[in-house]
Parts: structure tokens; sequence; C-alpha cells
């Protein structure tokens, strides 16, 4: 099985700088070249199945990488970014005065502490490793995943039986997409960040 992995498009709240895990945020311009651009990179490539978080800058991005192809969309809340509560669509600098006490703690130890009516990095990672055992059942051979940094990063290190802060390890960039492989007995991650035309080769292989 081999996962083709793309995050979403550069969003409003990235150019902003602000926090934005469940938070609506629309594509900007640029975000929706990225998206059509990973869709061209990927023509080459026949999707069996295809996965995108529940989150509208998600979906949009689906929508843009399969334009032209007959593929249904399914939405998975296991692929939705983690949720940051009250910091939802806020700047670090905002929560330096409004929430400092629990922000200056989550700086120290974003592992353990929660954000303020959120979802903490401990839940989030056990939602990850349900996600990842789902998609390790899946039959299908070539599967779209279109999700968020945070999901993507976490999910790769988790497949890869790394411990969950390894995450930072495998940073997943906007108009690039990443691929990883799964055969029985281990788990390959064969490019990251890719911005080059896949190739698919007769044997299957890239």
């Amino acid at each position: 099985m081999k996962l083709w992995l793309v995050r979403h498009g550069q969003t409003e709240a990235n150019v902003a700088g602000l926090y934005s895990g469940r938070s609506e945020t629309a594509l900007t311009e640029q975000g929706i070249r990225q998206a059509t651009q990973v869709g061209q990179l990927l023509q080459a490539v026949s999707f069996d199945r295809v996965l995108s978080s529940a989150l509208g800058r998600a979906q949009h991005t689906a929508h843009l990488v399969l334009e032209g192809r007959d593929r249904a969309i399914e939405t998975n809340p296991l692929l939705n970014e983690m949720h940051f509560g009250d910091w939802e669509m806020r700047h670090h600098l905002d929560l330096q005065r409004e929430d400092a006490v629990t922000y200056a703690a989550w700086c120290r130890d974003w592992q353990n502490t929660v954000p303020t009516n959120g979802e903490g990095f401990q839940n989030f990672s056990q939602r990850v490793l349900a996600l990842s055992r789902d998609l390790r059942a899946l039959p299908q051979e070539n599967i779209l995943v279109v999700s968020h940094q945070g999901v993507l990063s976490l999910l790769i290190a988790t497949l890869m039986g790394l411990p969950p802060p390894s995450l930072w390890h495998f940073m997943i960039e906007q108009g690039s997409w990443s691929m990883v492989e799964i055969q029985q007995d281990f788990v390959t991650l064969r490019t990251l960040n890719n911005r080059a035309a896949a190739v698919i080769h007769p044997s299957g292989d890239i």
C-alpha cells in the first residue's frame, strides 16, 4: 500500500500567524495555486481511494488535487487537525496576554499541557494512532490522504514506529507531496515534500 500525503494549501490563518486547528479558514490564492500544482504533479497516480479531513481547507485542497478526475472524496474526522480550544484563530502574542499562565506552561511542556478547552497532545496522539491502524487495514493500493501538518507529521512518525514527539522530524510543506509505503512487516518513507512530478514505472514503483 502507498499513502500519498498532501497538506492543505496556504490559508488566511497561516498568513496571519494564527492557531487554526478546528476553525475554518479559507485557502488564499497562493493556497489554491499550491493545491492545483500538487494535482498536476500527481497526475500519473491512479488513486484507488481518497481520504480528507472534514475541515474545509483540506476538502477544498482535495477537490483541486483531483480536478478532472471522477473520484469520490471521503471525509474522516480522525484526519482533522489538533483542536486548540480557546486559542483557535488567536495569535501567540494575544495568548501571552490573555491566557498567559497556560500558554507559558504549554510552551515549556507542549506534550502534557492542554490548550484551554482544547485537545491535548496525548489525546491527539491517540487519535492519530487509531488513524494509523485504520489506514494499515485498508485493502486499496494507492490512497490519497489530504490533511494538516500536525496530523501528517505525526502519522508518518507513528507508522514508522517512532515516539510521538518525533513528528517534528517530518515537517510537511504546502505545495508538495509525500509518500509512505506500507508493506507487511515494515513502513518506508519513500519521499518527503516532493515538488517533482510523480513517475510511475511499469513495475508500479515511483
